[in-house]
């Protein structure tokens, strides 16, 4: 009986034993479920991070294609800011030229015409009173002759009318006489 009483008792204490390693993998195995739950918990941060730095990755794409985008509208705009520039200052000293052109042809102009003034002043004055006095009496006659052509047009016209309504007349006056027939 001793021997079974030895046995018991360390039945017992392997059943201590086996209750307190249950109890640790019972401790662990709920350590590993906090430990699980927490991954997992990472795990959903990390995709939720994923996801955010994906679309901070789009923006800073989207961003650096609009800067490109922005960058090359400036060095387009600063090209032709030179070129309307450059052109701007052709066509300023082409009409400071065409100015200076105009202001010695004008020159020119009033030199000649004192000049004809001056020979028309020094020439003889009768052969011009003549030819104003001929345009003149020219300006009468046509002034006369249109004058006499539009009387003359009415005249026509009033005696074509006359005509025409005698036509009419007689032409009324001949229908009446065939339908009475």
């Amino acid at each position: 009986m001793e021997d079974s009483g030895a046995i018991l008792y360390q039945i017992s204490c392997l059943k201590d034993m086996l209750d307190q390693v249950n109890e640790e993998i019972e401790s662990n195995i709920q350590m590993t479920r906090e430990i699980e739950s927490e991954i997992v918990k990472c795990m959903e941060f990390e995709a939720a991070l994923s996801i955010r730095e994906s679309q901070l990755t789009k923006s800073l794409y989207i961003s650096h294609f609009e800067i490109d985008g922005l960058l090359s509208v400036t060095d387009d705009s600063r090209n032709s800011l030179k070129f309307l520039e450059e052109k701007l200052s052709c066509l300023r000293t082409n009409r400071d030229e065409m100015l200076k052109r105009i202001e010695n042809k004008r020159e020119g102009f009033i030199k000649l015409c004192s000049e004809f003034q001056r020979e028309i002043d020094n020439s003889e004055t009768n052969e011009l009173v003549t030819l104003i006095s001929e345009k003149e009496l020219l300006e009468k006659e046509i002034h006369l002759l249109e004058n006499k052509n539009n009387a003359l047009r009415n005249s026509m016209s009033a005696f074509v009318d006359e005509i025409l309504e005698d036509l009419y007349t007689s032409n009324a006056g001949n229908t009446i006489l065939m339908f009475s027939y």
